[in-house]
């Protein structure tokens, strides 16, 4: 699903809450356990791809900060 690309953290990260409620239930079919754990680990990468870019903004900002005349 594509549409994971398009959300936030913020919502891919509740989404993965509601996910693993569902799943620690146990009252879903194998096909719909199988299918929300897909989609759990798209939304895990998803999660994971958008700290990396804050992180590496983060790493970029302090940088230009240490060149910076003004820095600190």
């Amino acid at each position: 699903m594509n549409d994971e690309q398009e959300l936030s953290f913020e919502q891919a990260y509740a989404r993965l809450e509601d996910i693993v409620t569902r799943l620690e239930a146990g009252d879903l079919s194998l096909d719909e356990s199988v299918a929300l754990y897909e989609e759990g680990q798209r939304l895990a990468r998803r999660c994971g791809a958008l700290l990396d870019a804050a992180e590496l903004r983060v790493q970029q900002l302090n940088e230009d900060d240490s060149l910076s005349p003004f820095g600190s």
